[in-house]
């Protein structure tokens, strides 16, 4: 069910590697940059190298 609260984002339900989740949880929390931000970036990243 979509969340009514976002306009411009949604929430994607995907397993990932528990690793790399606890690296960039860490990151994140490095940083002060929020997960789904670097979530975006991360996909941001991989769909112009897949591109090439």
């Amino acid at each position: 069910m979509p969340n009514p609260n976002l306009k411009n984002r949604v929430v994607p339900n995907s397993a990932v590697d528990k690793v790399l989740y606890n690296k960039l949880k860490e990151y994140s929390k490095e940083t002060g940059i929020p997960l789904s931000k670097l979530l975006d970036k991360a996909i941001e990243l991989f769909l112009k190298s897949a591109k090439k």
